[in-house]
């Protein structure tokens, strides 16, 4: 059994999607940790703003199937492959980390580099798993949040509930 944390994000129809990703995960997986959710302008393209988040899971299946299983549940939310890569998307599940593997394991490259790039990564990661350690960089996620350049992004926390509780709070103002 494998402690995976996987990113999620939507900017179409977006607290429907990312609560459908929800449903979908803990039914194939079973119990989640979830962090907060965050809003974000959309990185490399002009777009709606996303909701992100990042999600950890214990599972057996290897890498590969694990990332078939995440495209399924992607294109059960009428994914959209054919655009280009930087675009609006229904639903956005990406691989983070594997327990500790590096490098590229069935087509999937761990961990992902998206983990210190993009703030709606990092710090929901961060948030969820503040002491481990990232394979590579051998610094932990809360490390990696401190040495963020945190003005570089614009994030801020939302209100989100998921089977009837509230699992975010979003800032109060």
């Amino acid at each position: 059994m494998s402690r995976v944390y996987l990113s999620l994000g939507s900017n179409i129809d977006r607290y429907r999607h990312i609560g459908a990703a929800l449903d979908s995960l803990a039914a194939e997986f079973g119990e989640l940790d979830i962090s907060t959710v965050y809003e974000s302008e959309a990185v490399g393209f002009n777009g709606s703003n996303f909701l992100n988040l990042v999600v950890g899971i214990n599972t057996s299946l290897p890498v590969g199937g694990l990332s078939l299983k995440l495209k399924q549940i992607e294109d059960a939310n009428g994914r959209n492959r054919a655009g280009p890569k930087f675009s609006p998307r229904t639903l956005d599940i990406d691989i983070l980390t594997v327990a500790e593997k590096a490098g590229d394991i069935d087509g999937v490259e761990l961990p992902r580099d998206e983990i210190t790039k993009n703030a709606f990564v990092l710090l929901p990661m961060a948030e969820l798993a503040p002491d481990e350690v990232h394979p590579l960089l051998q610094r932990t996620y809360a490390q990696l949040w401190q040495e963020y350049d945190q003005s570089s992004q614009k994030l801020w926390p939302v209100s989100f509930e998921w089977r009837g509780k509230e699992i975010s709070v979003g800032k109060r103002v």
